[in-house]
């Protein structure tokens, strides 16, 4: 059974969670690009937050180029965002912010 999708006042109060974070205009998505100082930098964080999406069971959609990477996040199974995307948003911002 997939998790429910995130409705009003709960979305609202989700995404004050993660204000970093843009609502994608075209779906029901989160996204975020993050730019490190360098490739081996931007690398490192990607694998840091695979070990967390595997954990979660929830992986994210990205791109890295050379130094950024950009991050979306929705819930396929669900058609849109719910708490597991909130949740693996979180714990890529601590991630972020714990990098050099």
């Amino acid at each position: 059974m997939p998790p429910d999708r995130l409705q009003e006042p709960a979305r609202a109060a989700a995404l004050a969670c993660v204000p970093d974070w843009t609502p994608v205009l075209e779906r029901d998505a989160l996204t975020r690009a993050f730019t490190f100082a360098d490739f081996n930098e931007a690398f490192g964080f990607m694998a840091r937050v695979a070990l967390v999406a595997e954990k979660q069971d929830h992986h994210p959609e990205w791109t890295n180029c050379y130094r950024t990477v950009s991050v979306t996040l929705t819930t396929h199974d669900a058609g849109g965002l719910t708490q597991k995307d909130i949740d693996l948003a979180r714990a890529i911002d601590k991630i972020a912010a714990s990098c050099p």
